[in-house]
């Protein structure tokens, strides 16, 4: 479920050893599942463990995770580096503002969470969106632009050379292409 560097379990081992006997980790998610999702970890001490917590072994300590954010936190990488500017702890938890669906979850269901997780944080730079309105029977993904990528001048090249090709790819033999449903208004919401 998470996986913690080596560097990041010495991290851990030698603040946990100022800490009351039984101290461990919690490694948790506000507002998970949201666009306010943050991650965080902290002491949990013994007398804070809840029964639906879940339990990750380590070496020399343990770190909890209550019980919501556990799908939340799938794939996620703790990481403790040090360089000439200083030391830092990281936390990546790259489905901690949405879901991680299953690989034999529904075709929609799993193309709206590639949409979601890959292609609309790059569309977010922009001021842009899509949804995954339908798939057709034919195989097509039938998407909703918003925000910047309305009547944005580049919007055919994001649809064909972008997001098309990477769930023909990824998809392979359940999505054949991609339809833009939009009707594009350029404006000053446009990116270009």
């Amino acid at each position: 479920m998470i996986n913690i560097s080596e560097t990041a379990q010495e991290h851990f081992k030698k603040l946990l050893e100022q800490q009351a006997e039984g101290t461990n980790i919690r490694v948790f998610v506000v507002n998970p599942g949201t666009a306010s999702a943050e991650c965080g970890v902290s002491y949990c001490p013994a007398d804070a463990v809840e029964p639906d917590d879940v339990v990750l072994e380590f070496n020399g300590f343990s770190a909890l995770v209550d019980g919501p954010s556990k799908l939340f936190l799938a794939e996620a990488e703790i990481d403790f580096t040090t360089d000439q500017m200083g030391s830092q702890l990281t936390l990546k938890a790259p489905n901690a503002k949405l879901r991680k669906v299953a690989d034999d979850a529904p075709l929609f269901e799993r193309v709206s969470y590639f949409l979601q997780a890959e292609v609309n944080p790059q569309l977010a730079s922009h001021g842009g969106e899509c949804t995954l309105m339908e798939i057709t029977d034919d195989g097509y993904a039938v998407l909703q632009f918003g925000g910047g990528c309305n009547g944005c001048s580049q919007i055919d090249v994001t649809v064909k050379d972008g997001i098309e090709k990477q769930l023909v790819e990824i998809m392979a033999g359940e999505i054949i292409g991609v339809k833009d449903m939009t009707e594009h208004e350029r404006g000053e919401h446009s990116y270009y």
